[in-house]
């Protein structure tokens, strides 16, 4: 999961006064795909959908007290699924989008709002997030990602919140609290591994690219060591599933042919009774039939004999 934070530029990402130029950014995409049929997403955020630009505009550009001409007024975020991450999303684009919107709303946002250690929650953060199905340059199959635009000020538009402050929970001194982006990043990811199932091998994890990058040789050393053990375990593991899942199809194998031989021998059975009964029926005299063919013999009256009479 790549998560980012563009810093503020005289462009789209001028964040010293209107949110405009940002929102039409985020909305850039719509028009190619309602020329082509395909549907989009409009502007969310924590609870509602489908928002209309104008009104993400007006929020963000009214919720700006106590904050002078050159201050940030909002920042921007990257929420950059790979494409392994979108498959365990979803099947499709519909699918995946909505695997996206409750993954902001329930562990992005809620991460985000923690990690300033002011005892805020996600309905404390002004937020709208727009999401996009193509990314300029790239030759990946899948590309959706999600634009964030962020209020400077809390909802109740009384604290200041920057995600680019170098203070981390700090206790002391004009600025209390902070925003610490490297347990961001590793929260965000266990969440979403939580969320949707998603089994992480170590070289895709935050840890492994941030020790990798700016880690001791040391570091880095000890990493590949234990990419290289986690790995094992996962082809061993992978063989015992292979293995286990043979045994079930010989057993099935070994039960359906056993069925067909019972049932073949019931047939043999059935057939040679059929056949015995039909020799048993020719030996066997039928003597209704013998009844019937033999005739009876008709009784002979006698004739009185002739003779003298007295």
């Amino acid at each position: 999961m790549n998560i980012d934070f563009p810093p503020p530029s005289k462009g789209t990402y001028n964040n010293a006064g209107s949110s405009r130029k940002l929102c039409n950014y985020m909305e850039h995409e719509d028009l190619e795909r309602m020329e082509q049929g395909i549907f989009t997403e409009g502007f969310f955020n924590l609870t509602d959908d489908n928002i209309y630009k104008s009104q993400v505009i007006k929020d963000i550009d009214t919720n700006i007290g106590q904050l002078l001409k050159t201050d940030a007024k909002f920042y921007a975020i990257h929420v950059s699924p790979s494409e392994k991450e979108l498959k365990a999303m979803g099947n499709t684009e519909q699918e995946q989008a909505e695997a996206m919107k409750r993954y902001i709303r329930e562990v992005v946002i809620p991460e985000y709002a923690k990690n300033f250690n002011k005892e805020l929650s996600a309905e404390d953060i002004k937020f709208y997030g727009k999401i996009h199905f193509d990314r300029n340059g790239s030759d990946n199959e899948l590309n959706m990602h999600c634009h964030l635009i962020v209020s400077r000020k809390d909802q109740a538009n009384k604290k200041k919140l920057s995600p680019l402050t170098n203070h981390k929970n700090t206790k002391k001194g004009a600025i209390k609290g902070g925003f610490d982006r490297k347990n961001l990043f590793q929260q965000v990811e266990q969440g979403f591994d939580k969320l949707f199932s998603y089994n992480r091998p170590l070289s895709e994890s935050f840890e492994y690219y941030n020790t990798m990058k700016n880690g001791s040789i040391t570091d880095q050393l000890a990493m590949q060591e234990r990419q290289i053990s986690d790995e094992r375990k996962m082809n061993e593991c992978s063989h015992v599933s292979i293995y286990a899942d043979r045994q079930v199809g010989l057993s099935e194998n070994k039960q359906e042919s056993s069925l067909s031989t019972n049932n073949d021998s019931r047939q043999n059975s059935n057939t040679t009774d059929l056949g015995l009964s039909s020799v048993l029926g020719l030996l066997t005299p039928d003597t209704n039939k013998e009844e019937e063919q033999i005739p009876m013999k008709k009784k002979i009256k006698k004739k009185p004999k002739k003779g003298f009479k007295r």
